[in-house]
């Protein structure tokens, strides 16, 4: 079951978007943490361990890449599901995303039934229910 979500995205618009996106796709009562950059990413998964991380590709100090390099080697946080949303994103980087252990890669723009079929496959990883709400 999905109770942490951490929403890395530089645009504090674009996470208030995955967050209602994520509510309507059946997880309002998941507790939502907010983070501008990879840094803050890291930092806020290591705080509330958490059950997925939402990510942009494109942001200061930390990219989505570079975020995902520095999950796939730690220990703690190499197994927590990642869902990437970008508008960017060529081959190449959508397969080292893939190798580092992504999820799901998601293009912009997304919506709540997009997000219903990612979740649904989280919730499969997690060994839990498909939750709908």
């Amino acid at each position: 079951m999905i109770k942490n979500i951490v929403i890395a995205d530089d645009s504090a618009l674009a996470r208030m978007f995955i967050r209602r996106c994520l509510e309507i796709a059946g997880l309002g009562d998941a507790n939502f943490f907010e983070a501008s950059d990879g840094s803050e990413a890291i930092m806020r998964m290591k705080e509330v361990k958490a059950d997925l991380l939402v990510t942009d590709l494109t942001m200061p100090n930390m990219n989505g890449i570079e975020l995902m390099r520095k999950i796939s080697v730690s220990p703690r946080l190499s197994g927590t599901p990642v869902l990437v949303v970008t508008s960017a994103g060529n081959v190449e980087q959508r397969k080292e995303l893939l190798e580092l252990g992504v999820t799901r890669i998601l293009s912009k723009p997304i919506s709540p039934p997009l997000l219903i079929e990612a979740i649904q496959e989280v919730n499969e990883i997690l060994g839990g229910g498909v939750n709908k709400n």
